[in-house]
């Protein structure tokens, strides 16, 4: 089936954006709800975290969407939705189009165009994409080795190939700030226990989908379990809040 595209809009042209052509996620997701009723915030920050967009970030944290950004999330929602390709498939095409190449055009005739990526932006890219070593995440993460080796001993974080991850540096930096508190690592273990059977409870939910040999029917299960895993997040978030609540009380 061929994909409809929408009429191109001129760089910097956005509906409703908050100034400087730049949209906040909230009014990003109004751009989008014409032609993706279903898109949500959860599934954009899931296409970020697979590196299918890098939005740039105020020194708040706050995401930044640029025209590119949104021509970036129609062009890979729209193959998604029309041509039911796989993630990795689509984030092949446009790392190629961003390193300047002319790769072969994917199923319905979509093009996307070379995303200008400025200095700023280019290191954060890497920072987002790279590997680290032992040493590396103890330095980054303000915290010594040897704290670094605790947490994989109790199972907090792991290594791939001896090289941890950008969830890695956050967990560590996390462990370093609970430590101020005297809460030490050892006292961390029911945290990964309780991780595991929030994620024992999202695998049983999404396991009719997972089961599927279909790509269309995994990319789904992917979101539905990243969609699940944030509200399981937002209910223990509103549970332990709700008790220091009354402390105040």
């Amino acid at each position: 089936m061929p994909v409809s595209q929408p009429a191109p809009r001129p760089a910097g042209l956005l509906s409703g954006h908050s100034g400087a052509g730049v949209l906040t996620i909230g009014e990003l997701l109004r751009e989008l709800s014409g032609e993706f009723p279903q898109v949500t915030a959860s599934k954009i920050r899931f296409l970020e975290e697979k590196g299918l967009i890098t939005p740039q970030r105020t020194r708040a944290g706050y995401r930044k969407y640029t025209a590119h950004d949104v021509e970036r999330l129609r062009f890979v929602l729209a193959l998604q939705r029309d041509q039911y390709l796989p993630l990795k498939v689509i984030k092949d095409y446009v790392d190629a189009i961003d390193r300047g190449e002319r790769p072969d055009s994917l199923p319905g005739g979509m093009t996307l165009s070379p995303r200008v990526v400025s200095d700023q932006l280019s290191r954060e890219l890497s920072a987002h994409t790279r590997r680290l070593t032992a040493e590396t995440l103890a330095a980054e993460a303000g915290a010594p080795r040897r704290f670094v080796d605790d947490l994989v001993s109790f199972g907090l974080i792991a290594a791939v190939d001896n090289r941890f991850d950008e969830h890695a540096l956050k967990i560590t930096r996390a462990c370093v700030q609970l430590e101020s508190h005297g809460i030490e690592p050892r006292h961390l273990r029911p945290f990964r226990a309780a991780a595991d059977r929030e994620l024992g409870l999202v695998e049983r939910v999404v396991a009719p989908l997972a089961s599927r040999k279909d790509v269309a029917s995994k990319a789904r299960a992917a979101e539905t379990a990243r969609e699940i895993s944030e509200l399981c997040l937002g209910l223990h978030s509103a549970l332990v809040h709700s008790h220091i609540a009354r402390m105040d009380s």
